[in-house]
């Protein structure tokens, strides 16, 4: 009994040891003036030796936080020590959606994440300091936000994803405070062009951005999802989408990430 007990310690003991870690990094926005919170989660060998490891930016959607994630999936530790890659998850802030605002210059998320983040994350941590070592995606707004970031980026990030994306913008004039970001759309219609994903596929080159995105078909962003996905196929772009019975909810979210995060793991595995 005593032997078994003591068996039994040790195991607990060495998982402790071996748990990701989970750090709260506040990152100093020169953009926007202020201090951002970012979770980060660690492979659970991270401290082990001189490894370095890739990154995927993981993104939360309209109305959430940088906690939403971990909170609503706890799993995403353990999928950070399968796929041995660190995971931020910024804040993007309740209704961001990862711009630049050209109304409202106090909102510059494209700016942070793109540029102060992802230097402050290389400084700070073991990453392999690459764009193919850098992916991201996210859910929702998130998606949305994955998509513009990388799309235009595509020296920081070399795969992109997206879950439940508002990948077409224009067909919500009214919600989730877009007219704050972009202006109200019947007198700003220039801007609700130009920050619409689905408009900015012009900018993919061939296969240079490794692109998955999903969808479920009861989601009220499957129209433009599907779309997306035709204009894709029209351009001779590159990349995997799935469509499957789903909502807009984290039901769908904590299912869909493990496909995405085995498809960047597949990419970071073949640019090594």
């Amino acid at each position: 009994m005593r032997l078994k007990l003591c068996w039994l310690l040790l195991i607990f003991n060495t998982t402790a040891l071996l748990a990701a870690r989970i750090d709260t990094l506040m990152v100093p926005s020169t953009a926007m003036n202020k201090s951002i919170p970012n979770l980060v989660i660690l492979p659970a060998n991270y401290e082990q030796g001189e490894a370095t490891f890739p990154v995927l930016y993981l993104l939360h959607g309209a109305g959430g936080d940088y906690t939403d994630w971990i909170s609503k999936t706890p799993e995403i530790k353990t999928f950070a020590d399968t796929h041995q890659m660190i995971i931020v998850c910024p804040d993007g802030g309740l209704t961001s959606w990862y711009l630049d605002s050209p109304i409202d210059h106090k909102m510059r998320y494209e700016t942070y994440i793109s540029r102060e983040l992802v230097t402050e994350m290389d400084s700070k941590y073991k990453t392999i300091a690459n764009k193919t070592h850098r992916a991201i995606t996210g859910l929702s707004m998130g998606g949305h936000g994955a998509f513009y970031l990388a799309m235009k980026h595509q020296d920081i990030w070399g795969a992109a994803g997206s879950m439940s994306g508002g990948l077409d913008i224009r067909p919500f004039p009214n919600n989730w405070d877009l007219p704050k970001r972009l202006g109200p759309y019947s007198e700003n219609r220039e801007h609700w062009e130009n920050n619409t994903v689905i408009n900015m596929v012009y900018l993919l080159k061939g296969n240079d951005l490794k692109l998955i995105f999903d969808c479920g078909t009861a989601d009220f962003f499957y129209d433009s999802n599907k779309r997306f996905h035709e204009k894709l196929l029209e351009r001779n772009i590159p990349h995997d989408y799935i469509e499957r019975p789903g909502q807009h909810n984290w039901e769908y979210w904590s299912n869909a990430i493990q496909y995405q995060l085995l498809f960047f793991k597949n990419y970071f595995t073949a640019t090594k």
